[in-house]
């Protein structure tokens, strides 16, 4: 097996590799990318089992064959090579059926590099994606949903039908859902006119923020559902990942139909706030305030024994006085995704769900249950 590459386009492509792999151990199939030279095209595999990511890259090929390498190892040869044309050529041992060497050098340097390789017999098996039932959606939109969902997700492994994205057609409508049970966040977009139904899925949040990473800013990607597995396809990159199994939870129950009392704020004026009174928050608590009069905004971090912050910011609100305690993660985490130069605030009671959205609003929203005082 012989070919070369042109180092820059490779490191772009082993890069997304090295997100999909999660085993660092040396001696594991699953830390190694499955390599195919064939009819003067690369094609690059790797996975964690649960997500799978192939690409194909243009190469010169020699002699055609199939391997696996240590993905960490080949890319820290690549990134210490020069840029331009790199040569790879596979060598079998004559006494060593099982050993076989790699050798990686410049085409016109006199640097080496040899390493071992792994049998492709022991690589796992691709569900194959070739034949399902695509449908085209706007990259952008797919992006901009994925950004304002996939953080809520909860980490609670005991629950693990919540350690997802929710996905379901409504209508013309892709809704996703993350909650974590004490936080939600939705967003819907009418992209699906014309798209067949498919079965609501539950998106584990990596493939999701590789996609959030990779896919172009402009343009369409593909997208299918079926048989408990999830596919993108854009570029020359295909990506499949396993669904997560078990109920979501009825989210459209902890949506407020209606709330009394609504506050905005600049998000300019919310974000600094937040970063002052931040650095005296309780990290495992998380606990602030907002205490809400008349045109006035006070967010105070929760006394703790290393001392409090406050800060007051102007605010649209006339009404009666509240206090509410909020996690300062559930505000700062969404915030970074809304755009809008105003942010709203909705609630009823004090220990009742908070609504934070753009002002106007717009196609997501984030629901936030209280904490309590103490």
């Amino acid at each position: 097996m012989r070919f070369t590459f042109d180092k820059d386009t490779m490191i772009k492509e082993i890069s997304i590799a090295q997100e999909i792999i999660s085993t660092k151990n040396m001696g594991s199939i699953l830390s190694n990318i499955l390599i195919i030279a064939q009819e003067n095209k690369l094609t690059i595999k790797a996975t964690d089992i649960k997500v799978n990511f192939e690409t194909q890259v243009p190469v010169q090929i020699t002699e055609e064959g199939t391997t696996t390498v240590y993905c960490d190892k080949f890319m820290g040869i690549l990134n210490s090579l020069p840029s331009g044309e790199i040569e790879f050529n596979q060598e079998k041992k004559e006494n060593e059926e099982q050993s076989i060497n790699v050798i990686i050098k410049p085409v016109d340097k006199k640097i080496k590099f040899q390493m071992k390789s792994m049998s492709q017999e022991k690589f796992p098996e691709f569900y194959s994606a070739e034949n399902v039932p695509y449908f085209e959606v706007s990259s952008k939109d797919i992006k901009e949903m994925i950004a304002q969902t996939s953080f809520a997700v909860s980490e609670d492994e005991t629950r693990y039908f919540m350690n997802g994205v929710f996905f379901e057609k409504k209508g013309d409508n892709l809704n996703m859902v993350a909650t974590d049970g004490r936080r939600l966040s939705f967003v819907s977009k009418s992209i699906l006119a014309g798209i067949s139904e498919f079965p609501s899925a539950i998106v584990h949040p990596k493939i999701l923020n590789i996609i959030l990473k990779h896919a172009p800013e402009e343009g369409n990607i593909f997208v299918a559902v079926v048989d408990k597995m999830i596919f993108f396809k854009f570029g020359n990159y295909k990506f499949g990942a396993a669904l997560l199994e078990g109920q979501f939870p009825n989210y459209e129950r902890v949506i407020p139909e209606h709330q009394a009392f609504n506050f905005q704020v600049y998000k300019a004026d919310l974000v600094d706030a937040l970063k002052r009174v931040a650095l005296m928050v309780d990290k495992k608590a998380g606990r602030i305030f907002f205490n809400i009069s008349d045109g006035v905004l006070k967010i105070t971090s929760s006394q703790s024994d290393m001392g409090s912050a406050d800060e007051e910011i102007p605010c649209q609100y006339q009404g009666d006085s509240y206090a509410i305690a909020l996690n300062f993660r559930y505000i700062e985490e969404p915030l970074r995704g809304i755009n809008s130069e105003k942010i709203a605030f909705e609630f009823t009671e004090e220990m009742k769900a908070v609504t934070m959205r753009p002002e106007p609003a717009e196609d997501y929203f984030h629901i936030i249950m209280p904490m309590q005082k103490e």
